[in-house]
């Protein structure tokens, strides 16, 4: 009891000697850190910008001719006469077969021909001398018909025997497999000295390179919507299809639209569209063998469906558009600076813009930078949004959203820079700290803040975020004051102090500079335990404060304000 009484003492002590060090600037300060009037919010006029109309879809590169090479004879493979992953001409050899048993059915064919053909020679001489004797009294119709008859069997015969040769030749010209296009060969499944037939399967494959097809599914309202838009205005010639790699980066080379397919899938309610993109080489083919292009089939890509004429629309910030169950949604400014609920529709957007097709119109003030604080129907206190985000209106287009903005930012409105408000007097240093306070929410969280913002490590924003003054020594014959934002738990009740604070007197103050080891408090040698409702360990039991030995002291710190003179 007697320590809290001399604690509670020691504190109201600090407030006076505080209070009398620096009247008027700490309380203007501290009355700023707990704002009561309307909430400070950043606006932007909504406005008319060109933009490409943009559709994104998720495609995969296909091969426009692609050929699996099979055996079509049974034979021993002699030769492989390519190079795995190069590319080969249309009828390039690329197996050899065993041929020798192919060339013996060959010779044999023809060995059966000759004869056929000698013994139609024979039938036909037979024939014209039994015609011949039929005209005399020794000649005898049925042997002129049976002569006839022989010829005519062994002229089918012939026939035959001719078939069976091509046969034979065919399938000795399919011991040399060749390819049937231009492409690159993939690898080969079996090597030389395998059998190999019309049953062993597929032994390597061809693919063509260029040009390169990108098919992709669309859902049907989104094929009639382009259907609608892009076919009054020249169809498949008013598109052009991008495609971003699975890297991040773009392909050089725009394609066209060439087919839309004539069914849709009932299981996924899509419909097939296709699209044509060249596929030249990249680098120059000097010591390898090896083509290396761009784009390979089975790739996945996204594909971008632009407009080639850009059209305007109404343009606003991304961050502005907000959105639930009901859809999309921003807040504007109204008569006496009422914050308004507006329902919008969204055309093409991206990360950086939104294009609003419906519910906005040119010039209206839309709220971009605040927005956790509003509600609507609340009066709030409008002012022009950052920077960063007005140049991203006048140089950014809806699907440029290749680079983010610059990292610099110039100081808000209002905003004196350092320095501005010394020896000013209280009224000026009191103003001071009101602009720094009403620019730090719209102060974006990595950019650095000028003037009297401290640039922080830490979030500027955040659910358990708290303002508070610090007091840094300045060369000037008074005392800077300057907010920083500290990320902290709320603070805590009388009972849940956190006592390892430094209870010195305000004559001995530590060294800025030095290191806070983890096993002392902030401000002392002496090691206070944080109560119990703030700091347990397994079993319920207190735990020294620890600190990171990284940490460095900053002077005049939060819990040290009160042995400012």
């Amino acid at each position: 009891m007697t320590m809290t009484r001399m604690f509670t003492l020691r504190v109201w002590v600090a407030a006076a000697t505080l209070s009398a060090a620096c009247p008027p600037a700490i309380s203007t300060a501290f009355a700023q850190a707990e704002p009561t009037g309307p909430p400070v919010v950043g606006i932007i006029a909504a406005r008319k910008e060109p933009i490409t109309q943009t559709e994104q879809f998720i495609g995969r590169i296909e091969a426009k001719q692609r050929v699996d090479i099979v055996a079509r004879v049974t034979a021993f493979i002699e030769k492989r006469l390519f190079v795995e992953g190069t590319d080969v001409e249309e009828g390039a050899l690329l197996y050899l077969l065993e041929q020798g048993p192919f060339q013996a059915v060959v010779a044999a064919q023809k060995a059966q021909i000759a004869q056929v053909e000698a013994q139609l020679e024979n039938a036909r001489l037979t024939t014209q001398r039994a015609r011949t004797l039929l005209g005399g009294p020794a000649g005898q119709q049925s042997t002129y018909d049976a002569a006839l008859a022989n010829e005519r069997a062994l002229e089918a015969q012939l026939q035959g025997a001719q078939a069976q040769l091509d046969t034979a030749q065919i399938n000795l010209g399919y011991t040399e497999i060749r390819a049937p296009i231009a492409g690159q060969i993939g690898r080969t499944s079996l090597t030389i000295g395998n059998v190999v037939g019309p049953g062993s399967g597929v032994l390597t494959t061809i693919i063509s390179q260029d040009p390169m097809f990108v098919t992709f599914p669309v859902p049907v309202r989104e094929a009639i919507n382009l259907r609608a838009r892009y076919g009054p205005t020249g169809g498949f010639g008013a598109v052009l299809i991008r495609a971003q790699l699975p890297d991040g980066r773009f392909y050089d080379h725009t394609g066209t639209l060439d087919f839309v397919n004539n069914t849709i899938a009932t299981n996924t309610d899509t419909i097939l569209l296709r699209g044509v993109l060249p596929n030249p080489p990249i680098f120059g083919q000097t010591r390898s063998l090896l083509t290396l292009r761009e784009l390979t089939d089975g790739e996945f890509v996204t594909v971008f469906l632009e407009g080639v004429e850009p059209v305007e629309v109404v343009a606003i910030p991304r961050a502005a558009v907000l959105a639930d169950q009901r859809g999309s949604y921003v807040y504007v400014i109204g008569p006496g600076n009422k914050a308004e609920e507006r329902r919008i529709q969204l055309g093409q957007s991206s990360t950086t813009l939104a294009a609003v097709t419906s519910g906005l119109k040119v010039g209206e003030q839309v709220i971009a930078e605040g927005l956790q604080r509003v509600r609507a129907g609340e009066t709030v206190s409008p002012k022009p949004a950052d920077a960063i985000l007005q140049r991203m209106m006048r140089n950014s287009a809806v699907n440029a959203d290749r680079a983010g903005p610059a990292a610099s930012v110039s100081p808000p409105a209002g905003h004196a820079p350092t320095g501005a408000a010394s020896g000013a007097g209280p009224s000026a240093s009191g103003s001071r700290i009101a602009g720094a306070s009403a620019a730090w929410d719209a102060a974006p969280l990595s950019a650095p803040l000028s003037g009297s913002l401290a640039p922080s490590p830490v979030p500027l924003r955040g659910p358990s975020s708290r303002i508070a003054l610090r007091l840094s020594q300045a060369a000037e014959p008074e005392a800077r004051h300057d907010l920083i934002h500290l990320r902290g738990p709320p603070p805590a009740r009388d009972r849940h102090r956190a006592d390892h604070h430094d209870r010195r007197g305000a004559g001995a103050a530590p060294d800025p500079g030095r290191a806070v080891s983890r096993h002392r408090a902030a401000a002392g040698q002496r090691v206070g335990n944080v109560s119990g409702g703030l700091c347990r360990g397994r079993r319920g039991e207190r735990r020294p404060a620890a600190r990171g030995a990284g940490h460095r002291r900053r002077p005049h710190d939060l819990h040290e304000v009160h042995e400012c003179q």
